[in-house]
């Protein structure tokens, strides 16, 4: 009877891939081994090829010597493979575990920009008094931006350094403010064209307000090139000054949340006649002088007065049977009182430390 160790060198097969396995320790040196041993030209192959030239009386015996090398270096091979996985699967969970004691990675949330949440307090407080928004494209033309609100020529606020005007082939920087042309073209200095855009395909009675965006040629820790704005307008055949001082009294007090000292001084508005400026007691010293107030106990807020009848025949009202009150702020500026902010340029930085304060 024939052994294993009359089979040379086919009873060395199993033994050599024995001491290979020993020595993998990766699935890439597992799977070069498996193609070495049975790949396609593997040594079990190649072994069963020299089968054909062996003689009959032996034949047998090889060929079943190598079946039973192959199917234990198959399984074998097997064994290694999920060995192996569950020895990388180990590593991987060794190495990548989470310390559940250490503190997590806080993800900063975004929020609203303050002059966006004080914008829509004013919205809210003025539509809850029955007014409605509108709003007007933010580049004018002198006509609508200054000539309908009763500017005259030689005004200050026309004035190129107050003004972006933006087709410079009609003026020139050098131009004086009387040589500009109602076909120019503008960036808005403020909210009130849109009074007369509403006035011109509208009949009384009107209340709304129209927030946006202006545009002024300044720059310091008071004012920026570009900030917010919101005007009112109230039209209608019995309307007096004491309407316009119960709105503005009654928000005032909505806005900043307090009960509040309210005076109104004598001003000019081109548009507005009478006009008056607002000022509320300063509630940073109590109305006993701060820096904030400059020593006065007040603070200016807004402008505000009774619509001048030369704006409503601009738009084609009856002066007679129509009159009406007109008011404007900066929402900026009543950002900075709200929450006591000493320079407009923080809202326009994006320091976070500064925003997420709000």
């Amino acid at each position: 009877m024939e052994t294993r160790q009359d089979l040379t060198p086919y009873a060395s097969l199993k033994d050599r891939f024995c001491e290979e396995l020993n020595l993998v320790t990766s699935t890439a040196a597992l799977n070069t081994l498996r193609a070495k041993y049975i790949g396609k030209n593997g040594s079990v192959t190649a072994a069963l090829k020299t089968l054909v030239g062996l003689p009959g009386e032996v034949r047998g015996s090889v060929g079943k010597l190598i079946n039973e090398d192959k199917n234990f270096i198959t399984a074998t091979l097997k064994e290694k493979e999920d060995e192996l996985k569950k020895l990388e699967i180990s590593r991987k969970i060794t190495s990548g575990k989470i310390d559940i004691t250490l503190p997590g990675y806080y993800k900063k949330a975004g929020g609203r920009h303050p002059v966006s949440i004080v914008m829509r307090e004013i919205v809210d407080v003025f539509v809850s008094m029955g007014f409605a928004i509108e709003e007007g494209p933010e580049t004018e033309t002198d006509y609508y931006n200054f000539e309908a609100l009763n500017m005259p020529k030689d005004h200050p606020a026309r004035d190129m350094q107050d003004t972006f005007y933006i087709n410079t082939d009609n003026v020139t920087p050098d131009a004086p403010a009387a040589q500009t042309t109602d076909a120019d073209v503008l960036l808005r200095t403020h909210t009130s064209p849109v009074q007369i855009r509403v006035m011109q395909r509208s009949t009384p009675p009107l209340r709304f307000i129209a927030p946006g965006k202006v545009y002024r040629c300044d720059s310091d820790v008071t004012h920026t090139p570009m900030f917010h704005q919101i005007e009112g307008l109230v039209v209608d055949t019995d309307i007096s000054f004491a309407n316009l001082k119960a709105v503005l009294e009654g928000f005032l007090q909505l806005v900043f949340d307090r009960n509040l000292p309210v005076r109104f001084r004598p001003s000019f508005f081109p548009f507005t006649e009478p006009s008056t400026e607002v000022d509320i007691g300063c509630f940073f010293c109590k109305q006993s002088g701060c820096r904030i107030c400059k020593g006065t106990g007040w603070i200016e807020v807004l402008g505000a007065g009774m619509v001048n009848p030369k704006v409503f025949q601009m738009v084609g009202y009856n002066t007679e049977q129509y009159c009406g009150f007109a008011f404007g702020m900066g929402i900026e500026r009543i950002t900075m009182l709200k929450y006591g902010i000493d320079d407009i340029r923080l809202f326009y930085e994006g320091d976070l430390r500064f925003l997420q304060q709000f």
